[in-house]
């Protein structure tokens, strides 16, 4: 009998624990960049909530107490300091003459991630934009650049909207404190110029995005580099982690895209919801096995009907898997799903 009591007790927490998962693992990437790291830092959350739930004596809520947990986690991880960052934050832009692919290391990048992994599903529209403006790749490498409690306090604060008595409960400080950091904090992302890419993209998209995506597709699938110098900006930005390269204008990005990048001519792609962005799993031809095989994860930027930003997440061993998606595609079944 006991036996079976203690069971049902730790189904019951399991399935307690396991409700909050998406919005931890979105607090957690929000403040570590790293999709895989805020997974592992969830992980050890839901571990230490399980060992510990007896000491847990309810004088807050469950929520609470499991988001000072993985704060505290998310700040052990952070001690060795390093902050995450987009190739534009390392260097200045390469004219395309001088264009090398130099690898850094995979601790070096911000990284994407799947919408459904970190943005809980809401019936609250505002609540819900707000969640998609803080995942975009901007806002995250701003936050990148904040001090880790510094950071803590702005997600808790803007994003999550808990009460600085709240925050200030949860890091064991003074309201006065955490006002104060909130202040710093702001001030921060104010003096970076890049704060707002992307923030003009709908939720959902409306109908002259969506066609600026089809168009995109036609575009890109075609390889045809006079229409997609049409839909981009005059100082658009393309990036390639891990590679630390990175070009702005389109003269640029389509002329690397016909000679260093020629090999993605006759791509497939395949849509995505990634980082409260509109975005797409590239597969470029397979020589060798025939159909398509992985090449990168798309993330889209865009303002006033025009893409300013398209970055490309290379490491498809890791990205491909994490977004449910698949390591070939046939180019039969590829036909018969366009329908040609």
């Amino acid at each position: 009998m006991s036996d079976g009591t203690a069971t049902t007790t730790t189904t019951d927490l399991d399935v307690r624990l396991e409700k909050h998962r998406v919005e931890l693992t979105g607090y957690c990437y929000r403040m570590l960049g790293s999709s895989f790291e805020a997974e592992d830092a969830v992980q050890d959350t839901m571990v230490r909530a399980w060992r510990s739930y007896e000491k847990f004596e309810g004088r807050s809520s469950l929520r609470s107490w499991l988001y000072r947990i993985a704060t505290n986690v998310c700040l052990d991880m952070l001690t060795a300091g390093n902050k995450r960052a987009r190739p534009m934050d390392l260097s200045e832009s390469t004219p395309l003459a001088q264009a090398a692919l130099s690898p850094r290391p995979d601790n070096t990048w911000l990284e994407p991630m799947p919408d459904n992994r970190v943005l809980p599903t809401t019936d609250d529209p505002a609540e819900a934009a707000v969640a998609k403006e803080s995942v975009r790749l901007a806002f995250m490498a701003a936050l990148q650049q904040l001090p880790a409690k510094q950071r803590a306090v702005l997600i808790l604060r803007e994003v999550l909207a808990w009460k600085a008595s709240e925050v200030a409960e949860l890091l064991d400080t003074s309201v006065a404190s955490v006002n104060s950091a909130l202040q710093r904090a702001r001030a921060t992302l104010a003096e970076r110029e890049d704060r707002a890419a992307g923030a003009a993209v709908s939720d959902p998209l409306d109908e002259d995005q969506q066609k600026l995506l089809d168009r995109y597709v036609a575009a890109f699938e075609g390889y045809d580099m006079t229409a997609l110098t049409a839909l981009l900006h005059e100082d658009a930005v393309m990036t390639m982690p891990p590679f630390d390269l990175w070009l702005t204008g389109h003269d640029d990005i389509t002329g690397f895209m016909t000679t260093l990048g020629s090999a993605c001519e006759g791509s497939r792609l395949v849509p995505v919801q990634v980082n409260g962005l509109p975005g797409f799993a590239q597969y470029k031809p397979d020589p060798e096995e025939g159909g398509y095989t992985p090449w990168a994860v798309q993330v889209l930027e865009i303002s006033d009907g025009r893409l300013t930003g398209f970055h490309f997440f290379l490491d498809t061993k890791r990205w491909f898997p994490l977004f449910g998606l698949p390591l070939h595609l046939e180019a039969e079944a590829d036909q018969v799903q366009k329908g040609e």
